[in-house]
């Protein structure tokens, strides 16, 4: 071989190298920190701090959760939250931390905190049949302590460079809100005569903007918002509606629907009026649609029966606890309890919102969002 020849080769070999180090670096950058805001789809035990009658750290609660060993911890499913598989794919060495665990100091809060909270919404008045719960108002408060926190870890320029560049805020918030607050049998029923469902969404969206805001004021700018899924189609509102399998309370979806339309609206707006933040919409009304309406094609035998509950025919009305009726075939369900995916439907969307097409995230996907 020449020294021409051998040259060219030990250039390309010394490039080769140099990238196959480049993508290990990216990697094991991964992803800064997560903070991650809303209700019980996300709480990873905050709940179990309050006097509260939504918690979720008893049995059988978490029975698949490795990091526990089985043990409950606050999830409202057997296994990780999607905001679990979201940081574990995107390269985060730890889950966020729980705000109000007493862990919740020092360094461990630079992976991310985890402020949200079973029966929480975005209006203050939403979940007060469940007494205690943290609203998104005070979840944004709770950010604040934490930023001023990273700020003596870091110093104030390294710091704010943190949670601008290299932190991924993720909301899943608006469930509790009609369920909980508007759609309430009895309780609402006031509500709903004074207030149209369209002046609902309006106080809505108004208190999202400004909390949203709040936060990219605290130097957030990366966000990921999760629309309202389709919640007349749980199984608590199939057993309590007496539906069949195949049929969903319209009214319902119908709200559902109507704020997800306006929170489009609202994103779009945002990301028009606050420079250098980059508002992504995670369509999971459209997302868990698709896991119900064809679950068999993912490997599910049903969309409609709680895993883990009591009452009714698809064993929806009351929560999952250790007097319930659990399945054995937890992985074949897309429901876990009454209101919450198992963690093999978990698996499913948070692999559509890491990688998917603009049909279920958009403008860009969570992977895409992390390298901006």
């Amino acid at each position: 071989m020449n020294a021409m020849a051998f040259n060219k080769r030990f250039e390309i070999l010394a490039l080769l190298i140099l990238v196959v180090n480049n993508v290990a670096a990216q990697k094991k950058d991964g992803l800064g920190a997560s903070f991650i805001f809303g209700d019980s789809l996300v709480d990873a035990g905050n709940n179990n701090y309050l006097s509260t009658l939504s918690k979720a750290n008893i049995p059988p609660n978490g029975i698949d959760f490795k990091a526990s060993g089985g043990n409950p911890t606050g999830r409202y499913t057997n296994g990780r939250t999607i905001g679990d598989i979201v940081g574990e794919e995107l390269g985060q060495p730890n889950y966020a931390v729980p705000f109000l665990a007493p862990n919740a100091t020092g360094k461990a809060i630079l992976y991310g905190v985890n402020y949200a909270s079973g029966g929480g919404g975005i209006l203050n008045a939403t979940g007060r049949i469940f007494v205690n719960r943290i609203g998104l108002d005070i979840q944004v408060d709770y950010f604040s302590i934490t930023r001023k926190e990273i700020d003596k870890l870091l110093g104030e320029s390294k710091a704010k460079e943190y949670i601008m560049k290299k932190s991924i805020f993720s909301i899943t918030v608006g469930a509790n809100d009609f369920l909980n607050n508007y759609l309430l049998p009895v309780l609402s029923i006031g509500a709903r005569i004074s207030q149209s469902p369209d002046g609902f969404i309006d106080d809505m969206i108004t208190h999202f903007r400004a909390q949203l805001t709040r936060l990219y004021e605290l130097d957030a700018r990366k966000f990921v918002i999760g629309n309202v899924g389709p919640i007349g189609c749980i199984p608590y509102q199939k057993t309590i509606n007496q539906l069949n399998e195949d049929e969903c309370v319209d009214l319902a979806n119908k709200l559902a629907l109507q704020y997800n339309a306006r929170l489009k609206d609202l994103l779009a707006e945002l990301n028009d009026n606050l420079p250098g933040a980059t508002f992504v919409l995670a369509n999971v009304f459209e997302l868990v649609m698709e896991l119900i309406k064809n679950y068999d094609k993912y490997g599910f035998t049903t969309a409609s029966r709680a895993c883990c509950g009591n009452g009714g025919q698809f064993a929806g009305i009351i929560p999952c606890g250790p007097t319930s009726s659990m399945c054995t075939d937890r992985y074949k369900h897309v429901f876990w309890d009454p209101y919450h995916p198992s963690e093999a439907a978990n698996l499913i969307l948070a692999k559509q919102l890491l990688d998917g097409d603009n049909r279920y995230i958009s403008p860009i996907n969570l992977r895409q969002l992390r390298d901006l």
